[in-house]
């Protein structure tokens, strides 16, 4: 097939894929280097001819090329980037050490013809292997090209770009871009991040993919609109053939690793370039540009070292260091630095001294907080700034020049009004738990001691080991509690007491009784009367129970205590006395039901036999208001009886004759059991019993 056939393929598919072509990465600055720089390039494709329709569609897995430094030529860094056909193979071999990428980019031409490139640091491999062949292996695409063939799409390759120092260079600005841009038709890159001080020796850089050194249709390279050549190697109408500029080699095949001398279309002063490539008909892809530019700039950055403040203060002294490292000429003594509070100027300073390039310089300034700036805010620090945003010196990079921290004035912990706490004084334990108190404090980040006296919690020593089960040993007790912000460190003390309650003072209850005239045993109660037994005090809550638990409290609690029907006979009923200082006394008593029905007997016989010596009225202790009167047959009363009083025996205690033993006889006896205020009132149908009872003295 001629030539111009062959171009003509070329050109007709070119026209087809041209307009499927879909965008890839855009080329953005990726490493700069200032001072005595500059950069070599070596790398080699796996193609083993230029690609095309009729080309033989193979490829290898491995290339060679060699690096030589010079002695006086130090190597920084070396960047590795490989790329080919299809999606991609992301893990390779250096001279025979693995190498896994470390950024990947990616292309299209049509959904199914992809492209590929990836990045890998390799500069610890490079130096310590130094000059010699490098190997790049285990690129393997193989398998994948057999569809890019028809097209001339397949290709693979490597290139690695070693940047050096070299003492006898001038100083430069070596700025490193990478993406994954494209043609045919039309490619415009901006090249940022510029600073051209001399135009002489400038020169720009490429690691291109795809380019055909037999297609050439309309294909340009021009930098700031200047059309650019390296003739005869990069004619400029084919700048992109398979060529290595830095060895002069013709033979990579569909790669391309090229530099050009610029300094004829930059000027000085420039911050930025464009690169436009054309082609009417070659598919190109960019993968990296380097430029070298000669410049002689400072670049001054800052870090801030140290905020010191005193709690409670609103004076900051701020220790913070000057660079001027990534820099190629000296930041001149007196250069402004301002200083900003949530953007308020809050002070200005100079640079002491000049600081030469790769030097620095601490130094320290006092600032005061004013009060409209809240105690939480931003601090910032702009070296070249003097005051009102606006900088003197030209650096290289106008955009690194602050340092930003966010900061919180050192305040001390506000401590709220603390309870007294407080236990009863009949507590069977007197144990308190000190840290009830910092359920007190919102605020966050806080940590809390306690100390017997002030002069322990000031110098922090001998804090209390249990404040949850603290037990004091005398009452009342001062506890001065500690309170430390774990972020600013700054601490309060403040204290409050441990004091004892008066309990309630109890008198035992009686137990009470009730009767009733038939067989049941339940019967209503009132036991609010003994409440003037147990305690007379006016603050107090009387409480009535029925159930003990085994813990010490109690239960079924008796909501009607003055009309109580017992459930059990007897029972015990709980009570609990309650003062106003929330203190209790717990005592019992017990409640029966007893058999009320008066039997009166007919007669009995003192004789001291053990048997009927009394007149034995029964049940009469249920009528505990009884009254009993005993009168002869004269009418002359003998004998008066009571809830005190013994059972009659027989013997006189009123009238004549007192102290002496009735005769045998008919005595007349009138009984008032005065149930007034007695559960019998409503059961008995009387309260006065008459009657005669005969005396038997034998």
């Amino acid at each position: 097939m001629s030539r111009l056939t062959y171009i003509r393929i070329f050109f007709i598919l070119s026209c087809i894929v041209c307009t499927l072509k879909t965008a890839a990465q855009e080329i953005t600055l990726f490493q700069q280097f200032n001072g005595r720089y500059d950069y070599t390039a070596l790398g080699n494709t796996l193609n083993t001819a230029e690609n095309g329709p009729n080309g033989a569609c193979v490829i290898n897995t491995s290339s060679s090329a060699s690096l030589f430094l010079t002695p006086n030529q130090t190597m920084i860094a070396a960047y590795l980037y490989w790329a080919g056909s299809d999606n991609g193979d992301f893990d390779i071999e250096l001279n025979g050490i693995p190498v896994s990428a470390e950024r990947t980019f990616s292309d299209s031409l049509t959904g199914n013809r992809t492209f590929f490139a990836a990045f890998a640091d390799v500069t610890s491999i490079v130096q310590s292997q130094g000059n010699g062949i490098y190997t790049v292996s285990e690129l393997d695409l193989t398998s994948i090209i057999a569809p890019y063939c028809p097209t001339g799409t397949n290709f693979g390759g490597w290139a690695m770009t070693v940047i050096y120092e070299n003492p006898a260079l001038p100083l430069n600005q070596l700025n490193v871009y990478d993406g994954l841009e494209s043609v045919p038709d039309q490619l415009e890159i901006t090249l940022e991040n510029l600073n051209v001080f001399d135009n002489m020796g400038a020169k720009i850089g490429f690691i291109a993919w795809e380019g055909d050194q037999a297609l050439s249709v309309n294909e340009s390279l021009r930098i700031n609109g200047s059309l650019i050549s390296n003739f005869p190697l990069n004619p400029a109408t084919n700048a992109f053939n398979g060529t290595n500029s830095f060895t002069g080699a013709s033979d990579l095949y569909n790669m391309d690793i090229d530099f050009y001398n610029i300094q004829n279309y930059i000027n000085i002063g420039d911050t930025e370039a464009t690169i436009s490539l054309t082609s009417g008909q070659d598919f190109v892809m960019i993968n990296n540009i380097i430029t070298v530019l000669n410049s002689q700039l400072p670049d001054a950055t800052v870090v801030i070292d140290q905020i010191g403040s005193m709690c409670d203060s609103r004076e900051l002294n701020v220790t913070y260091t000057i660079f001027n490292t990534n820099s190629t000429a000296a930041l001149p003594q007196d250069t402004p630095i301002a200083f900003y509070g949530d953007g308020i100027l809050l002070g200005s300073d100079v640079t002491q001294n000049a600081l030469p390039i790769g030097g620095s310089i601490q130094q320290m300034i006092a600032l005061v907080i004013p009060a409209t700036i809240p105690d939480s805010f931003v601090l910032e620090i702009v070296v070249d700034d003097d005051g009102t945003g606006t900088g003197t010196v030209d650096e290289i990079n106008e955009d690194n020049n602050s340092a930003i921290e966010n900061y919180v004035l050192p305040i001390s912990p506000e401590i709220p009004n603390l309870n007294t706490l407080s236990l009863c004084d009949n507590s069977e334990i007197l144990s308190f738990d000190l840290t009830v108190q910092e359920s007190l404090f919102s605020e966050p980040s806080l940590t809390f001691e306690y100390y017997t006296n002030l002069t322990h919690a000031t110098n922090e020593t001998n804090p209390i080991t249990n404040p949850e089960n603290y037990q004091p040993s005398n009452f009342p007790a001062e506890i001065f509690i500690r309170v430390t912000n774990t972020i600013t460190l700054c601490h309060a003390i403040e204290s409050f007491e441990l004091i004892l309650l008066d309990s309630p003072t109890t008198n035992q209850a009686t137990d009470l009784e009730d009767c009733t005239i038939n067989t049941t045993a339940s019967a209503p109660f009132d036991l609010t009367v003994n409440e003037a037994f147990i305690n007379t005090d006016a603050d107090i809550i009387f409480r009535y129970f029925e159930t003990l638990n085994s813990d010490g409290t109690f239960a079924d609690e008796i909501t009607e205590p003055t009309h109580f029907f017992n459930n059990s006979n007897p029972q015990t009923i709980h009570v609990s006395v309650l003062n106003s200082n929330g203190c209790s006394e717990n005592i019992s008593f017990n409640i029966r039901v007893i058999n009320c029905e008066i039997y009166i007997p007919s007669g009995f016989s003192p004789n001291d036999d053990g048997k009927n010596d009394v007149f034995n009225i029964l049940n009469l202790e249920a009528h505990p208001n009884h009254e009993l009167l005993i009168y002869n047959r004269l009418g002359t009363l003998i004998f008066e009886g009571g809830r005190n009083e013994t059972p009659w025996n027989g013997y006189a205690n009123k009238g004549y004759p007192t102290g002496q033993k009735m005769p045998t006889g008919t005595y007349f006896y009138v009984l008032y059991l005065n149930d007034i205020h007695t559960i019998a009132t409503p059961l008995l149908l009387q309260q006065t019993y008459i009657g005669w009872v005969y005396l038997q003295d034998n």
